[in-house]
């Protein structure tokens, strides 16, 4: 990537902060119109990468992101698609129904993406770091030291240190499990706005973000919201993507939890509440 870190300096008014939009252009669509309706500037709209992955429509899903002119990072999906990879660099283990599911999204993807798209990819940075309400706020995709790390609320705090400690951060936007959640450690906030391209196996067809409001306290509010997951899911079985997928789009359930630990997998199915 030509940035390691973008600088914005210090942002005002309302912040927008999602992660993956898998490709999900229906999802994306009902992001923009929250944006539009909460006042959000498209400049204040930051991703936490993996544009690009499960869902059926990759190369409008990026024109429609670069019209928009939102801000986002690169994940693991944008780096392997930049350096013409044959996976997606999810980190999955070898052999794992992730992994296998991989080997049919990740090729249409890569596929279906034109020289214009893939360019637009390698201009992105690896990390954003901007000022707000008086905090640093750094934004990763997995942790500042490995994009494809999983990080949940159970992961320990001495892990989520880290990427304070290397980017000098009051709070850690971050992406990639998934799962929304944020983890409060005396002045540190690690704020993960979950995903939109996927439900967060909490039953709901919803998906989640987080839009920031430095005069509210706390400054980080989680909300979910609906989109045509209906749509979405056909265009997935037209195109011969992974049913499994296809199907949690609709069900808000994930196929398996083979990347969970045991306290994120013990709440399948149960709604999320902030």
């Amino acid at each position: 990537m030509d940035k390691p870190i973008e600088h914005l300096g210090q942002l005002k008014g309302k912040v927008l902060l999602f992660g993956g939009v898998y490709s999900n252009l229906q999802a994306l669509e009902a992001l923009i119109s929250i944006a539009n309706k909460e006042g959000v500037a498209p400049s204040n709209c930051i991703c936490t990468g993996d544009i690009i992955g499960y869902c059926g429509q990759p190369q409008q899903t990026i024109s429609l992101f670069k019209k928009w002119g939102a801000k986002s990072i690169v994940g693991n999906v944008e780096i392997q698609l930049a350096e013409d990879k044959e996976d997606c660099g999810c980190d999955f283990r070898e052999g794992s129904k992730c992994d296998d599911l991989s080997q049919l999204w990740y090729p249409f993807a890569k596929a279906h993406l034109q020289n214009d798209a893939i360019e637009w990819i390698k201009t992105l940075p690896r990390n954003i770091q901007f000022d707000y309400a008086g905090k640093t706020i750094g934004v990763v995709h997995g942790a500042y030291s490995n994009v494809s790390e999983f990080i949940f609320s159970s992961t320990s705090w001495e892990v989520k240190k880290a990427s304070f400690d290397a980017l000098n951060c009051d709070v850690i936007v971050a992406g990639h499990c998934g799962l929304p959640f944020t983890d409060v450690k005396a002045d540190k906030i690690w704020i993960n706005p979950g995903v939109i391209g996927m439900p967060a196996n909490d039953g709901l067809a919803k998906v989640w973000a987080v839009i920031l409001d430095e005069r509210k306290t706390p400054i980080y509010k989680h909300f979910s919201f609906s989109y045509d997951h209906e749509l979405a899911s056909e265009l997935m079985l037209k195109n011969n993507l992974p049913k499994e997928y296809a199907q949690t789009l609709k069900t808000g359930i994930w196929d398996n939890t083979e990347i969970l630990p045991i306290a994120e997998s013990e709440l399948q199915g149960k709604p999320i509440k902030f």
